[in-house]
């Protein structure tokens, strides 16, 4: 299991190198704040600082479910919307993660 956590670890490290305008992290600081959220009360959090999209921010969102595996998603029914937080797992791996000089 911990040789999962390096890879994830690993891969969350990278996602945020190339985090030029911070935008990532800001997202991933919400998700430590909120505990859960939806991509729009993400998108509304986000474009009051940034200029960006609903598409962009659900774009980052499903990239950082899908691909860095740290969130988890959950709908009641086929008819609301998702609900995505921070996997217990890893919420201690992104404080320590966001907390790394850069």
């Amino acid at each position: 299991m911990g040789s999962l956590k390096e890879l994830i670890k690993n891969r969350l490290e990278t996602y945020l190198e190339l985090d030029t305008d911070g935008i990532r992290n800001f997202i991933l600081n919400i998700f430590l704040n909120l505990k859960e959220a939806t991509v729009d009360v993400i998108h509304k959090i986000l474009s009051k600082k940034y200029d960006v999209s609903h598409n962009m921010v659900a774009s980052m969102i499903g990239y950082i479910h899908s691909k860095l595996g740290i969130l988890k998603a959950h709908k009641e029914s086929y008819k609301t919307t998702t609900v995505y937080s921070l996997k217990d797992d890893y919420i201690d791996l992104v404080k320590s993660t966001l907390n790394m000089p850069v």
